[in-house]
C-alpha cells in the first residue's frame, strides 16, 4: 500500500518539472525538441488514472509550463505598479493559477469520457479537447494565447506546417504525435507510430512547397528606430522634448530610407497636443520622399483614448492634418495596461490598476493596411500580434508587409521580448510575408516570410535598424482558410469517436449476461 502511494506521489512531483520543462522549448531558450518531451511525460502520466488525479497532474503540469513560462509578467508589476511584495506575488499565483486550470480541465476531461477506450483518449478527443482548450484560454476574458506548444516548434519540422493550418494546426501536430507515442510504449503496439510518421512526412513534403514568390523589383528600404527611452521617465513632462529630439535627430540621418519607423507610442504625448511638431515632421518627410510610422496615444473629442499608428509623409492621405490623418488604432486591448476589467472594484485596491491612461477604447477588428510610400503594410500594435485570426483578416491580397510596433520595456531583461518576437515570427510564416517590428528597447527585428530574423537589434541600445527588405506576392493556404480545415478535423474526429463509441457499447450489450427475471 505504501509502495502504491509513494508511486503516486511520484506521479504528480513528475509533473510539476515536466511542465516546466516545456518552457525551455519557447525563445529564449529554443530547444525545439524538449515539447514533445514534455506532452509525452504529461500524456504517459495520465494513463489509467481517475478524474480527480487526473485534473490534479494536469493543474500541476500547468503549473510548472505557466509558473516558469510567463514569469515575466512580474518584473512590470513589480517595477511599475506600486503594489506591495505580497500582493504582487499573489496576484502571480493567481494569474498562473487559472492559466494551469487549462490543463487541469484537459487532464479531467481526458479520463472522464474515455474510460477504457485508449484509443479515444490518445488519438481522438484528447488531440480535439487540448485544441478546443487552446481556443477558448485565447478567447476567454480578452483572450491569453501566449506559450501556445505549437509556437515553440519555429526550428522544428513541424514549421512548415504553419502556412497551412497556422500554429494552432503545428500544436494539433505535436499533440496527436505525442498521444501516438503514449499509445505505442503503454499498449505495446507499433500501430500508432503510423501517425506521427504520416505527420513527418507530410510537414517535409509541405516544407518543399514555395506558398508565396518574392518580389525583388520591390525592395524597401527601412530605417527601424529604436530609441531605448526608460520607461520610469518616458511621461515626465520634462522629457518630452529631449524623447522627441532623440526620435528626430535619428531619422534626420535616415532620411534616404523609404519608410522610417518608431516604436509603439514613441511619441510621449498625446496627438492632439503636438500639431506643430507633427506637422513639421511630415513635412520634412515629404521633402525627402520618405514615410514615417509612428505610434502615439489619442483622445479623441468623446474623451476617449486610443493606442494608434500615425502616419506621416509620402502616403495617401495628403499634408498632415489632424482631423484627415491616416491611422490605425489597436483593437485586443491589454488587461490591466490598456483597460481594467471590472475597474470600479479594483481601482482603487492599488496604483496598478490605475496607472495612467488604463482605459482605452477599442478600433474596429478589420481596419485598411497602411498605404506608406507606395507599400502596403499590416499593422498590429504590441500585445494584438499574438492573436493570429485577428491579424490573419487584416491581410489581402495587396499586404507585402506585416508590421508591429511595441513597447516591452515593461518586462525589462525578462525572457517576455524573447517570446513576444517568436510569435511574432510565428505570424510570417503563416501568412508568408515579412514583418517589421519596431520596439522602444527590443527587440527591435526584421523576420523574413520564412519566419526567421534577418536583422536586429541588440535590447537597450540606442540604435537604428536599416536594411533592405523584400516583400512577397500570393497568399498562403492558412491566409485563405484560416482554421477551417481545423474544424472539420474536429468534427470529423467527433464523429469517429461517436461511432466507435457506440459500437463499443453495442458489443457491451450483446456480451452482458442474460438474466432470467422468473427464477
Amino acid at each position: 500500500m505504501t509502495t502504491i502511494r509513494l508511486k503516486k506521489l511520484g506521479q504528480l512531483a513528475l509533473a510539476v518539472p515536466a511542465g516546466a520543462l516545456a518552457t525551455l522549448a519557447f525563445a529564449p531558450y529554443q530547444h525545439w525538441y524538449l515539447a514533445p518531451v514534455s506532452l509525452f511525460i504529461l500524456f504517459f502520466l495520465l494513463q489509467n488514472q481517475s478524474v480527480k488525479r487526473s485534473a490534479a497532474i494536469g493543474f500541476l503540469w500547468g503549473l510548472g509550463l505557466f509558473g516558469t513560462g510567463i514569469s515575466w509578467v512580474h518584473v512590470s508589476i513589480a517595477n511599475f505598479g506600486g503594489m506591495p511584495w505580497l500582493a504582487g506575488w499573489t496576484l502571480m499565483a493567481l494569474l498562473i493559477s487559472y492559466l494551469a486550470l487549462y490543463p487541469a480541465v484537459f487532464g479531467a476531461l481526458f479520463n472522464r469520457f474515455n474510460q477504457g477506450r485508449p484509443f479515444h483518449q490518445l488519438m481522438l478527443s484528447g488531440p480535439v479537447i487540448w485544441l478546443v482548450l487552446d481556443w477558448i484560454r485565447g478567447w476567454l476574458m480578452t483572450g491569453f494565447p501566449w506559450l501556445w506548444m505549437g509556437y515553440s516548434q519555429l526550428e522544428s519540422p513541424y514549421a512548415s506546417l504553419a502556412p497551412i493550418l497556422g500554429v494552432e494546426g503545428i500544436t494539433l501536430a505535436l499533440v496527436l504525435s505525442c498521444g501516438a507515442l503514449v499509445a505505442a510504449v503503454a499498449y505495446r503496439n507499433w500501430k500508432p507510430l503510423l501517425v506521427p510518421a504520416l505527420i513527418l512526412g507530410f510537414s517535409l513534403l509541405a516544407g518543399q512547397k514555395q506558398w508565396v514568390v518574392p518580389d525583388p523589383d520591390n525592395t524597401l528600404d527601412v530605417a527601424m528606430i529604436q530609441g531605448n527611452v526608460a520607461q520610469e521617465v518616458k511621461w515626465l513632462p520634462s522629457q518630452r522634448w529631449p524623447t522627441l529630439m532623440k526620435y528626430t535627430d535619428l531619422t534626420r540621418e535616415n532620411w534616404d530610407a523609404d519608410l522610417i519607423i518608431w516604436p509603439e507610442a514613441a511619441i510621449p504625448a498625446l496627438e492632439a497636443q503636438l500639431p506643430t511638431f507633427l506637422q513639421n515632421l511630415d513635412a520634412a518627410a515629404r521633402n525627402n520622399q520618405t514615410t514615417i510610422l509612428t505610434g502615439v496615444l489619442d483622445q479623441d473629442a468623446h474623451g476617449q483614448y486610443f493606442n494608434n499608428i500615425l502616419t506621416l509623409g509620402v502616403n495617401n492621405a495628403g499634408p498632415y492634418q489632424y482631423e484627415s490623418a491616416e491611422r490605425y488604432s489597436k483593437h485586443h486591448l491589454l488587461p490591466f495596461g490598456e483597460f481594467v476589467p471590472f475597474g470600479d472594484l479594483l481601482r482603487p485596491l492599488a496604483p496598478f490598476f490605475n496607472l495612467p491612461m488604463s482605459s482605452f477604447s477599442r478600433g474596429d477588428y478589420i481596419q485598411p493596411n497602411l498605404e506608406a510610400n507606395g507599400y502596403s503594410l499590416a499593422p498590429a500594435l504590441c500585445y494584438e500580434v499574438a492573436f493570429s485570426e485577428q491579424v490573419r483578416r487584416n491581410v489581402n491580397e495587396n499586404t507585402e508587409f506585416l508590421l508591429t510596433l511595441s513597447n516591452d520595456t515593461w518586462f525589462g531583461k525578462s525572457i517576455g521580448p524573447f517570446q513576444h518576437m517568436e510569435i511574432a515570427q510565428m505570424r510570417s510564416l503563416e501568412l508568408g510575408k515579412p514583418l517589421l517590428r519596431a520596439t522602444n528597447s527590443g527587440l527591435t527585428g526584421i523576420v523574413d516570410h520564412h519566419g526567421k530574423i534577418i536583422a536586429q537589434i541588440p535590447q537597450f541600445e540606442t540604435a537604428v535598424l536599416r536594411s533592405k527588405v523584400v516583400p512577397t506576392k500570393g497568399m498562403t493556404p492558412y491566409t485563405a482558410l484560416g482554421s477551417w480545415p481545423l474544424y472539420f478535423y474536429l468534427l470529423w474526429s467527433v464523429t469517429l469517436s461517436w461511432i466507435l463509441i457506440r459500437r463499443q457499447g453495442g458489443r457491451f450489450r450483446d456480451h452482458q449476461p442474460e438474466i432470467n427475471y422468473h427464477d
